[in-house]
């Protein structure tokens, strides 16, 4: 008699596994449509149309609701009266971006490669370098804003006259970048410390045995083999950074030149002034260029953000 084995996977017993993984993912789906895919195309919508209260001149009466005014709102970003300001807060976006990334990769780095190393305390002084990251942002930025007082710490340990940190200005920008570099430089020490961990020793005792010094190591094995993990703790940090929103607000606050980003530009207008189309338009503007920014990571500069490719981890 012949031993029964599993039935053949036909048709019908696919098609029951795909309704099967289908029911399964769809209240994830349901869940993500609901927060990411609903709000984005809303404000996708808003961006085209433009709040009314006037009168109406036929009628007399006050008039209500949303008008539709086609490309306006990204016409006037770059054209109208909010010309200056929008241009001016996308290149703080960008240069906060580029300065306090840039700072934290190489901290990031250092830290890394710190807590790599095998020595007495070594778990004490990995928990002491993720505080910073684990405080929460706005928390951050009202602990900053006391440290840039007048009278606060920063002035206390520099010599000459007081450093107006959270007045408009150059030492606004800085005060920002060094609050940012405190806080997320651990991100990327803790990513980079998961790609240096998967390194084999017997690599580096082959580069000891043929002579390497630390920094010709560093450059020809260490670097190269944690690169690709660094790479998505860069894009990572890119990503964030330009969304920056709570610390600005909160160690400075808005109206100022020097720290305005985008996303605060976007709040001022959608809640102080009403303005929920100009401000959906530079949420989409926003979008579009954290979008530009991820391809540019994953299919220029090769960052495999989820594990695919051949060869990777």
């Amino acid at each position: 008699m012949e031993p029964v084995g599993p039935a053949p996977a036909g048709p019908g017993r696919r098609s029951g596994t795909g309704r099967l993984a289908a029911l399964l993912v769809s209240p994830t789906l349901l869940v993500l449509g609901l927060v990411v895919a609903y709000p984005i195309l809303s404000a996708v919508r808003l961006a085209f149309f433009q709040r009314d209260d006037g009168i109406d001149p036929e009628t007399g009466l006050r008039k209500q609701g949303d008008v539709f005014v086609g490309f306006d709102n990204f016409t006037d970003m770059f054209t109208g009266d909010t010309a200056d300001r929008f241009l001016n807060a996308l290149a703080n976006t960008t240069s906060f971006t580029v300065a306090a990334v840039s700072v934290e990769v190489v901290l990031g780095v250092l830290m890394a490669l710190l807590m790599h190393r095998a020595f007495r305390g070594r778990a004490l002084v990995r928990a002491a370098i993720l505080v910073p990251w684990a405080v929460p942002t706005a928390i951050a930025g009202l602990l900053w804003r006391w440290v840039f007082q007048a009278d606060g710490v920063a002035n206390d340990l520099l010599p000459g006259p007081p450093v107006l940190w959270t007045t408009d200005g150059a030492q606004a920008w800085f005060a920002v970048v060094i609050a940012d570099t405190w806080k997320t430089a651990p991100f990327i020490g803790l990513l980079v410390l998961a790609g240096l961990q998967v390194i084999s020793a017997e690599i580096y005792e082959a580069a000891r045995l043929d002579g390497a010094g630390p920094v010709r190591t560093f450059f020809a094995i260490t670097l190269p083999l944690v690169k690709p993990t660094l790479l998505v703790a860069v894009l990572f940090r890119v990503l964030d950074t330009l969304r920056m929103f709570d610390l600005p607000y909160t160690l400075i606050g808005p109206g100022k030149d020097a720290t305005d980003t985008v996303t605060v530009l976007a709040f001022e207008e959608a809640v102080k002034f009403g303005k929920y189309g100009p401000a959906s338009a530079y949420a989409v503007v926003l979008f579009l260029y954290v979008a530009v920014v991820a391809f540019v990571f994953v299919r220029l500069l090769g960052a495999d953000v989820f594990g695919t490719r051949k060869g990777s981890r």
